[in-house]
């Protein structure tokens, strides 16, 4: 992907994103996104042949904004749990910033006709943390029991998020519940 492109696609993301924001993903119209990014539809669809693919690569953007401020700002916690939680607590806020983004999160993640890795990327941040690894580049063992527990904690988390965004839930609650799921998932490593 040559520069423009690669300008044009960040353009076409954060306009989506935009426009979620406000209106959630209902609002995300391919044809509004295109207008307001200044491309043509078809360019649009070029990019991102469904509206769900459009809705991926703003999430994926949202983890990568994750990662980095993992990268920067590592968690403290001295165990394999408290560190999981730490990043599933930073997801978790964040993604409550943008409540229209964290229903597409969800939705995309849930949604068994996607075929995207969002799961297991989530999943190997988690196991990459609890692990104590700091290359974000780390070779995961997807395999390993470690791991599996890791994504066991990560759906647990999902359906945390499910429950805060239909109101059942609060922030507080949902880290109270991941510390005691983190704690047992993880509490042989």
């Amino acid at each position: 992907m040559s520069r423009s492109q690669a300008q044009r696609r960040k353009r076409i993301v954060q306009t989506a994103a935009a426009l979620a924001v406000r209106g959630g993903v209902e609002a995300m119209q391919m044809r509004s996104v295109a207008e307001r990014a200044g491309v043509a539809l078809g360019t649009l669809y070029r990019y991102f042949p469904s509206k769900m693919d459009l809705v991926v690569a703003v999430v994926t953007e949202e983890l990568d904004l994750l990662e980095s401020g993992i990268v920067r700002r590592p968690p403290t916690a001295d165990t394999p749990a408290g560190r999981a939680v730490d990043v599933l607590l930073r997801a978790t806020l964040g993604l409550m910033r943008e409540p229209e983004l964290a229903d597409a999160l969800v939705r995309s993640l849930i949604m068994a006709e996607v075929k995207i890795e969002l799961d297991a990327r989530i999943s190997d941040l988690v196991w990459r943390v609890a692990a104590g690894t700091r290359d974000p580049e780390a070779e995961v063992d997807r395999e390993g029991t470690g791991y599996v527990l890791a994504g066991s904690l990560t759906s647990v988390w999902i359906f945390e998020l499910v429950e805060v965004l239909k109101g059942r839930r609060d922030v507080d609650e949902v880290e109270r519940r991941l510390h005691i799921a983190a704690e047992r998932l993880l509490a042989s490593f």
